[in-house]
């Protein structure tokens, strides 16, 4: 089990979070951790009332990943997740190439469709194409990340011979977000992961429609993905990233036993990476968590053998 946490650049205050100080002190104590990757959503015109109701900001996720990336040596970064339908495909193509390049391969492309009409409107994109709109971006993404020339008229352009640069070696794995049958489906024709969510305070109807809320629910789901990955003809490296829905207390011993009980719970079900939300109301304590939690809960989790 390997574990993803948020880097609250956009969540949290501002002056707290968002300079190179901060940066550099986080990447530096999630490595020191042993925490395998960070992550960032993606919201460029968020709903005021969205966000005055419980919602969060997001600072761009390229821009502020690349900033990650140079202040650290081992962390991945995850997207967690870009939308998609948002932007053109070759413009997503070129900053996540650019990322894993400058990286050193550590990028993760993590995407979704999206869920506020309020922003697909600002943005100027029909919300009600948003599904069509992400299959053909990862088709597309995938096309310019090869090296070859690409061919291809789309919803909203006309590539007639475009040689997209740079072509990254290895290409970023692409995982598919949300909890939906569609996304199920998604992430076993064309996807290289999965990361669903549970239902949480504050979400959209959309959200909780399609949100996961029970252990035994994702478990379904899992076989359900891995049928469909074996109907494809799809083997090889594939990774599920999801937690718990609740973390651990920091000084909580039985809160830590409770949270590595269900970790187990996830792994026997497949879930490869987990993904956690530390409390950040300050630097210090979002320090002070990651600290905590790498001593009390990565560096006791031990996989569970199956029994001879």
């Amino acid at each position: 089990m390997k574990f993803s946490m948020l880097i609250p650049l956009g969540h949290g205050d501002p002056n707290e979070f968002l300079s190179i100080d901060a940066i550099a002190a986080m990447t530096k104590a999630l490595e020191a951790a042993n925490v395998e990757a960070c992550f960032l959503t993606d919201h460029p015109a968020p709903s005021a009332e969205w966000l005055h109701a419980g919602g969060h900001d997001a600072l761009d996720p390229f821009t502020a990943l690349a900033f990650v990336a140079a202040n650290s040596t081992r962390l991945k970064m995850f997207t967690n997740v870009l939308v998609l339908p948002y932007r053109n495909p070759f413009i997503t193509a070129k900053a996540a190439a650019t990322l894993q390049i400058l990286s050193n391969g550590r990028f993760i492309l993590g995407v979704g469709g999206g869920y506020q009409k309020t922003e697909f409107d600002a943005l100027g994109i029909d919300f009600t194409k948003r599904g069509a709109l992400m299959d053909e971006a990862i088709e597309v993404i995938r096309m310019a990340w090869s090296g070859e020339v690409v061919s291809k008229q789309g919803m909203n352009f006309n590539a007639i011979g475009n040689l997209p640069r740079p072509a990254p070696k290895p290409q970023p794995p692409i995982w598919i977000g949300g909890s939906s049958d569609k996304a199920v489906q998604r992430a076993a024709r064309v996807g290289d992961g999965w990361c669903p969510y549970f239902v949480r305070a504050g979400q959209s109807k959309i959200n909780k429609d399609t949100a996961l809320y029970t252990t035994e629910q994702l478990a379904e789901k899992i076989t359900k993905l891995q049928e469909l990955r074996a109907a494809h003809g799809r083997s090889g490296k594939f990774d599920i990233t999801i937690g718990p829905p609740a973390r651990p207390e920091l000084g909580s011993r039985e809160s830590v036993e409770r949270y590595l009980e269900e970790l187990h719970q996830f792994a026997e079900a497949g879930v490869t990476c987990a993904t956690i939300v530390p409390p950040h109301p300050t630097r210090q304590v979002y320090l002070e968590y990651i600290q905590w939690f790498g001593a009390e809960v990565i560096a006791r989790f031990q996989p569970r053998r199956e029994s001879a």
